[in-house]
C-alpha cells in the first residue's frame, strides 16, 4: 500500500515528464493535464506522470508560463528549515571551494543551478544583494534569508545586511510587485548607505547595490577580465560598453599603454571615472560617452588604426528567442567593424551574455564577421562565466556567457 502524499498533485503530459526525467526543473502551463482543486499560488505540489508515477515536488506559480518549478525528485524530502539550510550550506561550501580568496565578492546562489528557482544572491563584501523572481521563494524569504545570514556568520563572514533588488519586470509575471529596499532583520538596524566597496582582481570598485545594474555589479566576467589583463601589456586599448570600467582597468593593470573606455551612458562613464581615480589609473585612461555602433564606423572613416586591442562586452542584445535574428545582426555589425579597425596582429575580446544566443550560433556569427572583414581569427581562449555561476548540463538556461579572445591575422 502506497503512503499518502501530503501535497496536492499535478498530472504532467508526456512531453513535460520527459523534460523532468532529463533533469530539467520546469513544468510549463500547457504541460499540466490536471491539477488538484484549490491549490494555492506558491504551494508545494507533486508532479506525476499520466500513470501516476512520482516525478518530483515543486512550487506552483499560478500566473507564470513556468507553472511548476521543481525543488526535488526525492519523494522522501521534507521541505522544512533543515532542507533549506542544507541547500544554503551546500551552495556556500561550493563557493568556498571554487572561488578561494575571491569569496568576498561572488555569486552565492545562482537560481536553479543551486536548487533555488528564481533566486539570485550576490555578495559584495559585507552586503548581500538578492533578487527573487519566483512566487514560491518570495513567500518563503522570511525563513530563507535569516538562514542564509546565519550560515555565513557562523562561518566567520562579516555580513551586515541584505538588500532586495526586486525591481525586475519579470516579477510581474509571477504576480509580484517590483520593489527594492533593505530586508528587515529583527533586532538589527539597516545600514545608512547601500554603497560598499569590493576588490576584484586587485582592483577596487564602489558598488551601489541600490542603484547599480542588476544586483549592483557584474561578477560573471571576473576571470575573463584577468584573461584580457594578461594580453594587454604595451597595447593601446578600446573598451566598448565599459559600464563600470572593469575590463578597461584590468587592461591598465596588465600594462596597457593607454585605454579608451566607451559607454553610451554618461552615468556609467562617470562611475568608470571614479573607479579609475580610486585606483590611480586616471592618467592612463580616456573616457568617452558615445554609441559604439556610431563610434566604430567613425573611427574607420578616419583611416587610422589607433588600437591594438578592442574589447566588446555589450549588454544582452536579445532576451527572447523572437529577437535572436535581430541580435545576431547587432553582434555581427560591431564585430565586423572592430575586426576591420584592428591592425594585423591586433587582438579582439568579444562576448555575449544572452542565453538565447547559444555558443554555436555566436561562433558562426564570428566566422561570418571575419569573412566580411577579410581577416582570419586566431583563437587564444574560449571562456564562459565564472564558476560561482555554475552551469548544470541538464538546465541549458544556466549556460549563458560566451567570451572569446582572438588575434587578427
Amino acid at each position: 500500500m502506497k503512503t499518502a502524499r501530503p501535497f496536492p498533485q499535478a498530472v504532467i503530459s508526456k512531453k513535460g515528464s520527459q523534460r523532468i526525467r532529463s533533469g530539467h526543473p520546469w513544468v510549463y502551463a500547457e504541460e499540466i493535464l490536471q491539477c488538484s482543486d484549490g491549490t494555492e499560488n506558491g504551494e508545494l505540489i507533486d508532479a506525476v506522470t499520466e500513470g501516476g508515477r512520482y516525478l518530483g515536488t515543486g512550487m506552483l506559480s499560478s500566473r507564470s508560463k513556468i507553472r511548476i518549478r521543481l525543488l526535488s525528485r526525492n519523494a522522501n524530502d521534507c521541505f522544512d528549515e533543515a532542507f533549506w539550510r542544507r541547500r544554503i550550506e551546500y551552495a556556500w561550501q561550493y563557493r568556498k571551494t571554487v572561488m578561494g580568496e575571491d569569496i568576498g565578492c561572488c555569486r552565492l546562489i545562482f537560481g536553479e543551478a543551486d536548487g533555488f528557482p528564481g533566486l539570485t544572491v550576490d555578495r559584495f563584501s559585507e552586503l548581500l544583494s538578492v533578487q527573487c523572481l519566483s512566487y514560491g521563494l518570495e513567500i518563503r524569504k522570511e525563513m530563507l534569508y535569516p538562514i542564509l545570514l546565519d550560515v555565513l556568520r557562523r562561518d566567520g563572514q562579516d555580513i551586515r545586511a541584505i538588500y532586495e533588488r526586486n525591481d525586475n519586470p519579470l516579477r510581474e509575471r509571477e504576480g509580484l510587485k517590483q520593489e527594492k529596499g533593505w530586508f528587515s532583520i529583527p533586532g538589527e538596524k539597516a545600514p545608512d548607505s547601500a554603497v560598499t566597496s569590493i576588490v576584484e582582481n586587485g582592483i577596487r570598485y564602489r558598488v551601489d547595490v541600490e542603484n547599480g545594474q542588476k544586483t549592483g555589479f557584474f561578477l560573471d566576467q571576473k576571470y575573463n577580465r584577468l584573461a584580457v589583463s594578461r594580453i594587454a601589456k604595451d597595447k593601446r586599448v578600446l573598451d566598448c560598453f565599459t559600464h563600470t570600467g572593469s575590463f578597461a582597468m584590468n587592461a591598465v593593470k596588465g600594462g596597457a599603454i593607454h585605454v579608451t573606455a566607451v559607454d553610451i551612458s554618461e552615468n556609467a562613464i562617470q562611475l568608470a571615472r571614479e573607479n579609475a581615480a580610486e585606483n590611480g589609473m586616471s592618467d592612463q585612461m580616456t573616457f568617452l560617452t558615445a554609441d559604439v555602433f556610431e563610434l566604430l564606423p567613425r573611427l574607420a572613416e578616419e583611416g587610422k588604426e589607433p588600437y591594438d586591442l578592442i574589447i566588446l562586452d555589450p549588454p544582452a542584445f536579445t532576451k527572447s528567442r523572437k529577437t535572436v535574428s535581430n541580435a545576431q545582426r547587432g553582434y555581427k555589425e560591431i564585430n565586423v567593424r572592430a575586426m576591420k579597425l584592428l591592425p594585423r596582429g591586433g587582438y579582439l575580446a568579444t562576448a555575449s551574455c544572452s542565453h538565447f544566443m547559444p555558443a554555436e550560433q555566436f561562433e558562426k556569427m564570428l566566422m561570418n564577421a571575419a569573412q566580411d572583414a577579410g581577416v582570419t581569427l586566431r583563437q587564444i581562449e574560449a571562456r564562459q562565466q565564472a564558476a560561482d555561476h555554475p552551469i548544470l548540463r541538464t538546465i541549458p538556461e544556466t549556460e549563458y556567457l560566451k567570451f572569446y579572445l582572438f588575434q587578427i591575422v
